[in-house]
């Protein structure tokens, strides 16, 4: 089972503003648990949304939209995934994430889905071969 916990983005983080080394190290730290556990497939930070860019679609129609984006606390700072046996083993990993803001943090943890929970076709197999989403 795959996991992507997501650190949320906080004023600071969308200024610019880089973590101290202190959270780095705690961030190093945690991280080189996981991959000694062997369930660290990946993890980064994000620049700001100042760097970003998203498209919208609407009624058939695709829209552009330049950075920064205003809704801070719908924005994602960074990202780790991990690969666990179960979504308990995930839970306790993640209690013991550090606070990833300054002040004030946030992580959402979200179940990706693997190839296998979809219904077998073509198309899933065109991803299988490409091995998106292929467990590792």
């Amino acid at each position: 089972m795959r996991f992507m916990i997501l650190v949320k983005a906080n004023k600071e983080s969308e200024a610019g503003v880089m973590p101290s080394e202190e959270t780095f190290k705690t961030m190093a730290d945690y991280h080189e648990q996981l991959a000694k556990a062997g369930v660290l497939l990946e993890g980064n930070g994000l620049q700001p949304s100042s760097k970003a860019w998203r498209f919208t679609w609407s009624g058939g129609k695709k829209s552009f939209t330049d950075g920064p984006f205003t809704e801070v606390k719908e924005l994602v700072a960074g990202y780790t995934i991990i690969q666990v046996k179960s979504k308990e083993e995930a839970l306790e990993w993640t209690k013991r994430f550090p606070n990833p803001g300054l002040v004030d943090g946030e992580i959402e943890v979200r179940q990706m889905f693997e190839l296998e929970d979809f219904t077998q076709s073509d198309s899933i197999e065109r991803f299988r071969e490409m091995e998106v989403g292929v467990k590792k």
